[in-house]
């Protein structure tokens, strides 16, 4: 990734300062904030804390006040520790400018948009270590693709795709006591190709804080583990409109970057989505697949549930498959999702606890060779 380098250099001497910089800017971007007004936080908070939870989100006030949430409502009514408080968010914010991380007008840089997505990034990987996902639990894939039929051995086939059981049943039945040529069998190998794979994340208003931040990482941690795997890997991020349209890739520096400009806002328009994955993925005939990660059945057009079935269908006739996860669906959503997913020929997921995501995300991906 083309990262800074004196960035890069900060984090890998284990900076803790810039690291919590990267964090609270993601944690703005997750909110929907790309420009910080630290007198109008002020106020905000000093007035009513619940209120201003709502705005800024528990972690981004934890990171630029440096307090936990239950002890700064406590000291909140004191005048003291609102000066002190008042002093240390401008100290974060001339630090952020310091860095080049916010600009003049206090909105967030390029500069500060890279930091934010390479601290996530290698929080995600460090976090698919811990949890164990580093490893794909399906079988092998061959580089050759896996054994089909049989046919008669010809110069230059490998030996390692001998079928030794049907070479040896044929040299019986010709009554040869020993192996001859004419009697080698060899396995047709079907050529697997690469998976061509598309996350679209559902970036409308209800997703923004921490939902919007996890789904982020899981984009991570599939965009990592499928380009390791030798398989390309697309962008999708729509609610209202398509914000972000990224065609599978091998360039894992082009998805984080995209993933770092997120910004929830708007409805869901899932058939949207799945219109544009149909255009970003390629016609030839290999196995393409769409995840989609959504908090909501779609909500835009005339008759949203039934647009986005008849595009799941036509995107099926396609060969593209599509599984869905969604984020605490109620029943009525997730019946929708079933139809959806039934039609896309894949799977559906339902989660509660957003920790369980990228997890959820890559078992998704890895079934697609097992």
């Amino acid at each position: 990734m083309a990262f800074d380098q004196g960035l890069s250099h900060s984090l890998i001497e284990g900076n803790k300062q810039i690291i919590e910089q990267g964090r609270l800017l993601d944690s703005s971007i997750s909110q929907g904030l790309f420009a910080f007004n630290p007198d109008m936080l002020f106020e905000r908070l000093v007035k009513d804390y619940n209120t201003a939870e709502k705005i800024y989100g528990e972690t981004f006030l934890r990171l630029i006040t440096g307090e936990e949430a239950a002890p700064l409502k406590k000291k909140l009514p004191f005048p003291e520790f609102q000066r002190h408080l008042k002093g240390a968010i401008k100290q974060k914010i001339l630090s952020l400018q310091q860095e080049e991380l916010l600009d003049k007008k206090n909105a967030i840089t390029e500069r500060g948009l890279e930091l934010a997505s390479l601290v996530i990034t290698l929080e995600e990987l460090d976090s698919l270590k811990a949890k164990g996902l580093g490893q794909r639990k399906t079988k092998k894939r061959h580089h050759y693709g896996d054994s089909q039929n049989t046919r008669p051995y010809k110069k230059h086939d490998r030996y390692h795709d001998l079928n030794l059981k049907k070479t040896v049943k044929t040299a019986l039945r010709r009554r040869h006591t020993t192996l001859h040529k004419e009697d080698l069998a060899v396995y047709e190998r079907q050529d697997t190709g690469k998976i061509h794979l598309i996350y679209a994340l559902d970036a409308s208003g209800s997703m923004k804080g921490q939902k919007l931040s996890i789904c982020k990482k899981a984009g991570i941690a599939l965009a990592y583990k499928a380009l390791e795997e030798k398989d390309n890997v697309g962008l999708l991020v729509f609610n209202s409109i398509i914000s972000q349209a990224i065609p599978p890739t091998s360039d894992f520096s082009q998805i984080i970057k995209a993933l770092s400009h997120i910004k929830a806002q708007a409805q869901t328009d899932i058939a949207s989505a799945i219109s544009k994955a149909i255009d970003l993925f390629p016609r030839e005939d290999v196995t393409k697949h769409l995840i989609l990660i959504t908090d909501a059945a779609p909500t835009v057009g005339e008759d949203p549930l039934e647009n986005t079935l008849t595009l799941a269908a036509t995107a099926a006739s396609l060969g593209i498959t599509l599984s869905l996860i969604g984020i605490d669906l109620n029943e009525q959503e997730a019946t929708f999702a079933q139809r959806l997913t039934d039609i896309g020929k894949g799977t559906l997921s339902i989660i509660k606890d957003l920790n369980a995501l990228d997890r959820i995300v890559l078992e998704d991906y890895y079934t697609l060779n097992s």
